[in-house]
């Protein structure tokens, strides 16, 4: 028997009961920050309808996504956070990407609507 795959998100969990559950069921994931981390999981496992679910109405991209096969995410760190608990409307994650060649410094916003996360926007750091 093959032992499950630890989730890319970093968290240390198969990811069938990481962010597995939220792309595959009707369960959205319960903060921004797990949003985000399952958010990171899509784009490693090149799922566009999930990214293009989880994104607010009023900025999401009215065309497809198109994910490139060829990008090999290494890595997540979540470096700082405000707001984004099942008590607040709106949060921040700030989180660096690893990929080959390279990383990504980001501070993105998520907000609920109809009361899931949705990831709204970003602002790219140095």
């Amino acid at each position: 028997m093959t032992p499950p795959t630890t989730c890319p998100c970093g968290l240390p969990q198969p990811y069938d009961s990481c962010c597995g559950r939220y792309h595959s069921g009707p369960t959205p994931a319960p903060t921004a920050e797990a949003l985000m981390r399952s958010r990171y999981t899509a784009f490693v496992r090149l799922d566009a309808p999930y990214l293009l679910r989880t994104w607010h109405p009023r900025t999401r991209p009215a065309e497809p996504l198109d994910l490139d096969p060829g990008m090999r995410w290494t890595g997540l760190e979540v470096v700082d956070k405000t707001g984004g608990s099942a008590f607040h409307s709106a949060g921040t994650v700030t989180f660096r990407a690893s990929y080959q060649g390279g990383a990504i410094h980001e501070r993105s916003r998520f907000e609920r609507v109809d009361g899931a996360w949705v990831y709204v926007d970003g602002e790219f750091l140095d």
